[in-house]
């Protein structure tokens, strides 16, 4: 889009011009890729860096994600030039599509945005908002036998991949937010790093008939945010709201368009086996569920939920502008069973 397009070429400019240097030609993204990424980068390290990015997969560092503003372990891309950080972005790249990869950079140039926004003394701004404060975490040694894992965080953004023998068997949970999530400087000058995601699911909701309606809208409250922020596992809870069973034909088109809309951030071929793991448990199952305002600008949250995966949706802070948004595999995330993960 070209929204995002003019953002991702803005945090471009801000961080390092040689940013551009880490994009790669569209292709299928596997664990290999991810593998050979993550040696590469590990190779352009001193031993100093290595030691800040490297933990032992068992670390319980792993399992300690978070999407808030706060001191984290790791080797931040702030601390990076050069080499070092041409093959951390290569890294990212590796893990994401075209599409997801330009949704992170979005996402990181609002921290200039925060900065440029909030008061206070100018220098402790900008160690709380800064664009490159986003950290590499390795978890294990990166190889096509063992168990390993990465991860790829700070404000607004945790990607958390985990791989066993050569196979990626676990890239959940996955957030993206978006603060401010919307910025109006004029006609034609509005961006909304994850408006569709909003847009999309309002329109499922709008589209209700007043039977419809009465399933799908939960209450008129919002929640304050997403469940489970933080916690390794998601909430197991039976779904409620809506059926796609029960959706009429163009409620359903719009729910297709909304799961693409999250899975396109993934690789090819993540993105291909999440699809066929949502088919075989049967779209039909997947239900729809708001809760709040149905306007654009007010307090409103969402949740979309089937056998395999649950999406979670709030826009509720600072007057209804500032977004959070997931995507957990209902099995276990970090490959952890949810039995175990508790």
């Amino acid at each position: 889009m070209p929204i995002r397009r003019f953002a991702a070429a803005a945090l471009a400019l801000l961080v390092v011009g040689s940013l551009l240097l880490a994009r790669t030609n569209n292709q299928v993204r596997s664990a290999a890729a991810m593998t050979t990424a993550c040696q590469a980068f590990l190779e352009t390290l001193d031993e100093k860096q290595a030691k800040q990015c490297r933990f032992a997969f068992g670390d319980k560092e792993r399992l300690n994600w978070h999407f808030i503003p706060r001191p984290r372990k790791g080797l931040p891309v702030k601390d990076l030039e050069g080499a070092p950080l041409r093959a951390a972005l290569g890294l990212l790249r590796s893990g994401l599509s075209e599409a997801g990869y330009d949704q992170t950079l979005n996402v990181m140039s609002l921290e200039e945005v925060l900065y440029l926004l909030e008061g206070g003394n100018r220098e402790t701004r900008r160690d709380r908002r800064d664009p490159r404060k986003y950290y590499i975490s390795i978890f294990g040694k990166p190889a096509a036998t063992g168990s390993w894992g990465w991860r790829f965080e700070g404000h607004h953004i945790s990607l958390n991949y985990t791989f066993v023998d050569g196979k990626l068997a676990s890239t959940t949970p996955e957030f993206f937010g978006a603060n401010p999530g919307t910025i109006n400087a004029g006609p034609g000058r509005e961006i909304r790093v994850l408006g569709p995601e909003e847009d999309l699911a309002r329109s499922i909701l709008t589209a209700c008939t007043p039977d419809q309606e009465k399933i799908a809208w939960r209450s008129k409250e919002a929640p304050d945010d997403l469940r489970g922020g933080g916690v390794a596992q998601p909430e197991t809870t039976a779904p409620v709201g809506l059926p796609v069973s029960k959706m009429g034909a163009a409620q359903k088109k719009l729910m297709q368009t909304l799961l693409t809309e999250y899975l396109k951030n993934m690789p090819a071929d993540v993105e291909k086996l999440r699809r066929a793991e949502i088919n075989k448990a049967g779209i039909e199952n997947i239900y729809f569920a708001w809760w709040g305002s149905q306007k654009r600008d007010e307090r409103h949250y969402y949740r979309v939920q089937g056998p395999t995966f649950l999406v979670e949706y709030n826009n509720t802070q600072n007057s209804a502008n500032h977004v959070h948004s997931i995507w957990r595999n209902l099995a276990g995330d970090f490959n952890i069973p949810v039995a175990e993960g508790k």
